[in-house]
């Protein structure tokens, strides 16, 4: 099924301010959200849209991107974001880079609460989501420039393989926690003058669950989890800037008694080059040219990113001059083409001199043509 515009979706035109759209926004998650909505399928999917378009739009370049290539421009990988086949767990993660702070402190922990817990409409809750990673991959240009596919080596919390996961010895099973009564909550009534107030908290004794083990694991303590290592690959796209970032889900530290693993942010680093400075998708190169080769013009060698390549160099080409080599750049992000090469001339002055070389150069300098214009008629003492 083909997506709806992003901007028809937060009901807005296309010259909609950053306010406009965060506004638009707001409105229609609060309307949306799924514990407004308990087991509707519809206002989820809604909900995952809304998000889908703020995220876009909020952006001013992946805005740019989608005004002028629609959803191809923005599809996942460049911006490591999809909520197609998310849940609305999937879209908390990122509420972070939405708004701003942890879950309680955005305008859905103002009207919903924060937690990391999903309860059912029985009661039951699920194990405790593990908590995300985050790790850091430095790429080279040549690596940016074709796009990679890269081993990282993790220390995480990973299910424990003798109970499975679920923290209980193998036969024992769980059983209500006395406190809570399996509700996972203590209730603490409060009177004042104002009236009687009602706080509600986690059961510190059943973590939350609901139930407690009875005979704990003897390998993870009834946590359900143990600490270890793992090796796994990550397809970085072709074309990605430093600080981007791609969400690999479920890849984090595994969930306790059960609960599902977080996510693994993986962050782009630029690594310094010997020759190019980036410039978005162009690079920049710094080439010294001497006298007699700006003056009399030559083919030179400059080093690309897929190599070397000869540069035509024209006569009487002035320091300062920019010569751009096309598509030797980098790779649009999930768009097509390619930047430039731009190769910035600088004629070199040398420091050290022979005689025999400074008597060449005061002939020389004696002549009209290798005077600047602004000087022209001047002699040298």
């Amino acid at each position: 099924m083909a997506k709806r515009d992003y901007y028809e979706i937060l009901g807005l035109s296309k010259g909609a301010s950053v306010e406009d759209i965060k506004k638009a926004y707001r409105k229609l998650a609060m309307q949306y959200h799924p514990d407004r909505n308990p087991g509707n399928k519809q206002a989820e999917e809604k909900f995952k849209e809304a998000t889908e378009a703020y995220e876009v739009l909020s952006d001013q370049d992946k805005r740019s991107r989608y005004d002028r290539f629609g959803h191809e421009g923005v599809r996942q990988g460049a911006d490591f974001h999809d909520w197609t086949n998310s849940n609305a767990s999937d879209i908390f993660t990122v509420f972070n880079d939405i708004f701003g702070g942890g879950l309680g402190g955005s305008i859905f922990g103002d009207f919903f609460g924060g937690g990391t817990r999903t309860r059912s409409r029985t009661g039951s809750t699920t194990g405790e989501r593990g908590s995300d990673l985050k790790i850091s991959v430095k790429l080279t240009l040549e690596e940016i420039a074709t796009g990679i596919e890269k081993k990282i080596k993790i220390k995480r919390q990973e299910k424990c393989q003798t109970c499975g996961g679920s923290g209980a010895k193998s036969g024992s099973g769980m059983s209500t926690c006395p406190t809570c009564g399996g509700s996972g909550e203590i209730r603490k009534a409060t009177r004042t003058m104002f009236g009687q107030f009602v706080n509600i908290v986690q059961c510190s004794t059943c973590g939350g669950l609901g139930k407690i083990i009875k005979d704990p694991c003897p390998s993870c303590g009834g946590a359900g989890r143990v600490n270890g290592e793992s090796t796994i690959k990550v397809k970085i796209p072709a074309g990605v800037n430093d600080g981007n970032y791609l969400t690999l889900r479920g890849e984090g530290n595994a969930g306790r008694r059960g609960g599902p693993s977080g996510d693994l942010i993986v962050v782009i680093e630029e690594a310094t080059h010997e020759y190019f400075k980036r410039d978005g998708d162009d690079i920049i190169f710094d080439l010294e040219l001497s006298f007699p080769e700006a003056a009399l013009g030559s083919d030179v060698e400059v080093p690309t990113l897929a190599g070397r390549a000869k540069l035509k160099i024209e006569p009487g080409i002035q320091s300062g001059k920019i010569l751009r080599m096309r598509e030797k750049g980098l790779p649009h992000l999930n768009g097509y083409g390619k930047g430039d090469q731009l190769v910035a001339i600088n004629v070199y002055t040398p420091t050290k001199l022979s005689q025999h070389e400074k008597d060449l150069l005061k002939d020389l300098a004696r002549s009209s043509n290798l005077k600047p214009p602004s000087r022209d008629g001047t002699t040298l003492d």
